[in-house]
């Protein structure tokens, strides 16, 4: 007789996913504490986009400024204000809530009239193009940052300056935020529950239903992914290449599998190419030897079979992530109210992962 395991409930697994605290790779530097996001004008985040737009097109580019809106907002507002379905407004990525951002934003060429009228107290129109095509989820470089931190350390000019010289020779870790897994991790529990087969997305209110699957099927590949940031970390492997690792070339973001970990560890010293971690799906290149086995570990743990990506293969096709990433330009600067810190960061990766290595709070 075969006896079946049940899985674990979600709650349960998301314990186990995000309930371990994220290691600092600063952790023997002193932070300098503060508070971000005091007010909305602290946190100013402002897009770049992939390409420029063109002036002749079906669709309208809208650069747009919004304050203290979730990017489920700002669609809605804007599908309302211009008369169109949520479906028709497309983004290249989502933006903080408790923040000042600006980022490029498509609407059919018809809106033009409602676009060139446009008020909202929130959310304001900068300029106006065409394009040929819609924007779609990723198209962008990344993102600028311009970040106060308040009711910092006395010497804490001093303190961030030892940080940024630090993280410009180690890399940030490229965790994925909490902001990913929602408020007490409701996201990432929907997540493991649809993956599991214990809830369907017929369960989703329809008006949130595309919106939500996608985003909490994507909390989960982002756990999993952290979980395997962390074990890299604590065994002490983040900088070191090995064998059947997937490395990731840093100008065009080619995959490939190590063969010989002594020659891609003198290209990696380089920065010439990265260690990826896994963002489980069917598509995801896969690793070989034991950075296979320790991905396979992750998935057990987590009671998911490597098939359930594939029930959801359009929103989980599955890709690589690098696991250490380097701001561009960061810059460090005192002000009456507190620290400066500016930097840009590649799409995908989160400014709070900047943040905690300055601040080391909690």
């Amino acid at each position: 007789m075969i006896c079946r395991m049940e899985p674990a409930p979600a709650d349960v697994l998301s314990d186990h996913l995000i309930g371990l605290p994220l290691p600092w790779i600063t952790g023997n530097n002193v932070g300098l504490g503060g508070l971000s996001k005091v007010h909305a004008e602290d946190f100013f985040v402002e897009e770049i986009p992939a390409y420029a737009p063109g002036e002749s097109g079906e669709f309208l580019y809208l650069w747009i400024e919004k304050r203290e809106l979730s990017a489920e907002q700002l669609v809605s507002h804007l599908a309302r204000c211009l008369k169109i379905a949520h479906q028709d407004v497309g983004t290249a990525g989502m933006k903080d809530r408790q923040a000042v951002t600006r980022q490029m934003v498509s609407v059919p060429a018809r809106c033009l009239p409602l676009a060139e009228s446009f008020a909202h107290e929130q959310i304001r129109i900068l300029e106006i193009h065409r394009h040929r095509h819609k924007l779609r989820a990723g198209h962008l470089k990344g993102n600028r940052f311009s970040i106060l931190l308040r009711d910092v350390a006395p010497n804490s000019q001093e303190l961030a300056r030892s940080i940024g010289d630090q993280l410009s020779k180690t890399g940030v870790p490229n965790f994925f935020g909490d902001q990913r897994f929602g408020r007490d991790a409701e996201t990432l529990k929907l997540g493991l529950a649809l993956l599991q087969g214990t809830k369907s997305p017929g369960s989703i209110p329809r008006a949130r239903r595309k919106f939500l699957l996608r985003l909490a099927l994507s909390a989960v590949q982002s756990a999993l992914f952290n979980r395997a940031l962390v074990e890299r970390m604590s065994d002490g492997l983040v900088w070191q290449v090995l064998a059947g690792d997937v490395m990731q070339v840093v100008a065009s973001g080619g995959p490939f599998v190590v063969v010989d970990p002594a020659i891609e560890q003198q290209r990696f010293d380089a920065r010439e190419i990265v260690i990826s971690g896994p963002l489980f799906g069917p598509k995801m290149k896969q690793p070989a030897d034991e950075v296979a086995r320790r991905e396979s570990r992750l998935l057990v743990a987590a009671g998911i079979p490597p098939e359930a990506f594939e029930r959801y293969s359009k929103l989980t096709p599955g890709t690589r992530r690098p696991y250490l990433v380097w701001p561009e330009g960061l810059a460090i600067s005192s002000e009456p109210a507190g620290i400066r810190l500016e930097f840009s960061l590649p799409s995908g990766c989160y400014a709070t992962i900047v943040l905690r290595e300055f601040q080391k709070t909690s």
